[in-house]
């Protein structure tokens, strides 16, 4: 590390830990139950074609931010962000940052009140049993990337305990090893297995989804670049999306 880190470095990467748990947190749960729920619960207000703008915004204002802070410019921009221990912090504020953005998806969107079709008691609890089962799915996938990472936790923690972060390998086990994204995979499930069928459902399933096949490809040009031929024999072998082996 450039400098010993001192106790307030310390207290103020623990404040910033907290406050990215408690926004990650919020930010499960308001998606748990906005797309359980058909996205019928936004605060939003507006109507017809102001509304369709506005929610395609939201949707939009996450995966180019999202996109964005992963590439080499974002990473020098969360720290920046992050002051004297910004390096270090960058997960944390990555975390954070992501967590806002999902947050204001859910709480600002207009919901439309159209439903497109319903489903029986039956076919509500098929499908909300593999709602549950998509989020256990990705709850696995983020611990198989590396809990800590995925969570933010691994930034502040890191810092609040005098040290440098500890980057996990690049992860080729558990779900990883059936694909390799199954976090974007788990996501997509989540998004077409909620037992509701609204109109605003679908446009956020249909948008999303497109982002969550294609843009795992940014994602693996800069795996390669990290891990190179480590990577590359990763590829070879493991399926890019869908557990369906090449011959």
């Amino acid at each position: 590390m450039p400098t010993e880190i001192t106790h307030r470095q310390r207290v103020l990467a623990v404040l910033l830990g907290l406050a990215c748990h408690v926004a990650f947190g919020f930010a499960v749960w308001k998606m748990f139950w906005g797309i359980e729920s058909g996205m019928s619960g936004g605060r939003g207000s507006l109507t017809g074609l102001w509304a369709l703008a506005a929610n395609c915004a939201l949707l939009f204002q996450f995966v180019v931010l999202h996109s964005f802070l992963l590439s080499k410019i974002g990473r020098r921009l969360l720290a920046k962000l992050g002051g004297t221990r910004g390096n270090e912090l960058t997960t944390t504020l990555f975390t954070l940052v992501a967590s806002v953005q999902l947050i204001a998806v859910f709480e600002l969107w207009s919901p439309s009140g159209i439903e497109i079709f319903h489903y029986h008691t039956e076919g509500q609890v098929a499908a909300l049993v593999l709602y549950v089962s998509s989020w256990l799915l990705l709850g696995r996938a983020m611990y198989d990337a590396g809990f800590q990472l995925q969570t933010g936790m691994l930034g502040w923690w890191a810092i609040s305990r005098g040290r440098r972060p500890s980057y996990p390998p690049m992860p080729t086990t558990g779900t990883f090893r059936l694909v390799r994204h199954p976090i974007y995979l788990a996501f997509a499930l989540i998004l077409w297995t909620s037992p509701s069928g609204t109109l605003d459902h679908l446009l956020m399933a249909a948008l999303w989804t497109i982002y969550l096949v294609f843009g795992p490809m940014l994602k693996e040009r800069r795996f390669e670049e990290f891990f190179g031929d480590t990577f590359r024999a990763y590829k070879a072998r493991t399926p890019y999306f869908f557990p369906v082996r090449r011959r």
